[in-house]
């Protein structure tokens, strides 16, 4: 399954986890997943279900009504 919105592209990222103690702030590799959720999108007449992000989906559902 693909990791990225099939309309704007949205994939993981990298970051750090946040460190709060102590005074040597080892920062710790960790990755920032989208929030893809399956939809289905009309395109061409064809209704097909793909993994769209959660501002995308947003956006189709204000442009639908």
């Amino acid at each position: 399954m693909a990791s990225s919105c099939a309309i704007c592209g949205k994939a993981s990222m990298g970051g750090f986890n946040p460190q709060s103690s102590g005074m040597n702030r080892v920062r710790a590799h960790r990755r920032y997943q989208p929030n893809l959720q399956p939809t289905l999108v009309t395109e061409k007449g064809v209704a097909t279900k793909q993994l769209v992000c959660t501002r995308c989906r947003r956006t189709m559902l204000k442009s639908a009504k």
